[in-house]
């Protein structure tokens, strides 16, 4: 996940400088030298180093945190709870020591309390740490969506949002192709067949994979929101934010729509919801709450 990340953003050059981290001796570098050798046929300047320690790393701007063990068959993200938050915790740390600055994207899982536990052992503002999941959770829904329409990925427009798991809140009163509601094209069962799929998008790869899970998908939703915030673009995107009274809720970070620009998540956009995809939303959130409430820091 991070070096797939890490390509990514050296070939759109976000950055002059990519670093790669890992506690692993020799893996970070050596993955890095194989990436800036592509740069001659990619086409790209920026500089992929990789290192051991956060020395090289001091007064980064931007880190994309994507350290954690990964699911396996048969686990839910919420499993990982307990491993997850020693090594968010500790990565937490070494960046606000050597880049008291800088912003955090973070994309363990699970997801939402990682970027709770980020936040509070960082101590930077809610603007400053925000979490990679509505758009990979989206990005999943739209590709399902042009499966069963037989269209394109580029003219479904959807937004799901919630807590990154099986409480998702796929909003379908808002998803269209092309402007006209998706109900014009798909219906009843097979649509709710479509937004199941969706909720169990990543444990499905997981069980295909076996060993691992998925990370093409997920680096291409954080690359899209470190675009967003280094190109200043105020492009509007389903991210994991922390709530102060937004849709009901607050204390903990859930999905929710953000307007993401220079100064980071620079504000959160409160849709109008139905009925039953307010209550899901807020049961959304009541889940997360449950997880985060057994953390201790």
């Amino acid at each position: 996940m991070g070096a797939t990340t890490a390509q990514r953003v050296a070939e759109k050059e976000l950055a002059q400088q990519v670093i790669l981290i890992d506690i692993l001796e020799g893996i970070p570098m050596g993955k890095a030298l194989d990436q800036w050798q592509s740069a001659p046929v990619e086409g790209f300047d920026s500089r992929v180093i990789g290192a051991n320690d956060y020395k090289q790393a001091a007064g980064a701007e931007m880190f994309i945190v994507t350290a954690g063990v990964a699911r396996k068959p048969g686990m839910s993200r919420d499993d990982l709870v307990n491993t997850n938050v020693d090594i968010v915790k500790s990565v937490s740390q070494e960046i606000k020591k050597c880049s008291p600055n800088a912003m955090i994207i973070v994309v363990s899982n699970p997801l939402d309390v990682m970027c709770y536990v980020a936040k509070e052992v960082t101590g930077f503002p809610r603007e400053r740490v925000v979490g990679m999941a509505g758009i990979l959770d989206t990005a999943r829904f739209r590709a399902f969506l042009a499966d069963e329409i037989d269209g394109s990925v580029e003219d479904i427009q959807a937004m799901v949002l919630g807590g990154h798991g099986d409480s998702m809140v796929p909003l379908v009163s808002y998803t269209t192709v092309s402007g006209i509601p998706i109900t014009h094209f798909v219906k009843g069962d097979r649509l709710d067949a479509i937004v199941d799929r969706t909720r169990g998008g990543g444990g499905e790869i997981v069980k295909y994979l076996k060993t691992g899970s998925a990370y093409y998908a997920p680096s291409a939703g954080a690359v899209q929101m470190a675009e967003a915030i280094v190109k200043n673009k105020k492009r509007i995107l389903p991210c994991s934010a922390f709530l102060e009274g937004e849709y009901g809720m607050k204390g903990i970070y859930l999905g929710v729509p953000c307007k993401l620009g220079e100064n980071g998540m620079e504000g959160i956009i409160e849709l109008e919801l139905s009925a039953d995809e307010a209550a899901a939303l807020k049961k959304s959130g009541d889940a997360v709450r449950s997880t985060q409430d057994i953390v201790k820091l």
